[in-house]
């Protein structure tokens, strides 16, 4: 939970390089760790694509690994300042056979995994409407010169990999069996059920709760 709560400090206190930026965190290269299928570890700069399930390694020369030959892998963000971490996971995007695509891990424990997939959207709206909190993508919508950063959630649990729709009923159905603990937390530290950051601290909380 503390460390939970230590990382998104970190990701707030990134909020003043972000306004400096006028790229996306997919659009650039970022320091990590690449763990391929046969075991073989790659260390360089890394640029993700997590529409098209790929990741480059740029060292000596430029590498595509897509989500099929690569276990995971790990960036810093110096945007935001910390590690994300993505798992090659199986998934059905469109209704069809599971395949291997990319997932970013915001947090998990024993009996839940809080997983998203980010992706650019237009947005109409001027950046300046939101004022600083709504810069920053991890709390809410972010824009920039008409494109906003956006996140769709998924719930890893009972080895499935479920969508969430972004409604706190099927919060509490994920979240089951802490309900008047989880709502008080929620209550007390005013989280919504559809921030990112605030996702993240819920279900921290939540598998904080199912230790005990």
């Amino acid at each position: 939970m503390k460390k939970a709560i230590f990382t998104l400090s970190l990701f707030f206190l990134g909020l003043m390089s972000v306004m400096a930026q006028d790229q996306f965190p997919s659009q650039v290269w970022h320091k990590g760790t690449i763990y391929d299928a046969d075991g073989l570890v790659y260390n360089g700069l890394i640029k993700y694509d997590l529409e098209n399930n790929l990741v480059q390694l740029k060292n000596e020369g430029i590498i595509t690994f897509t989500a099929s030959n690569v276990k995971n892998f790990e960036i810093y963000d110096e945007t935001y300042g910390g590690i994300r971490y993505f798992y090659s996971l199986p998934y059905s995007l469109n209704g069809d056979y599971e395949v291997p695509i990319f997932f970013e891990v915001l947090t998990q424990g024993n009996n839940i995994a809080l997983l998203c997939r980010e992706y650019i959207a237009t947005d109409s709206r001027s950046i300046g409407s939101y004022g600083a909190m709504g810069m920053n993508p991890f709390w809410g919508p972010q824009t920039s010169i008409g494109y906003r950063l956006a996140f769709n959630y998924f719930f890893f649990k009972d080895g499935r990999i479920q969508k969430y729709n972004l409604k706190k009923k099927d919060l509490f159905d994920y979240l089951s069996g802490h309900d008047d603990e989880m709502s008080l937390f929620m209550r007390k530290n005013r989280l919504e059920h559809d921030k990112r950051g605030d996702l993240l601290r819920i279900t921290s909380y939540y598998n904080e709760l199912n230790q005990n």
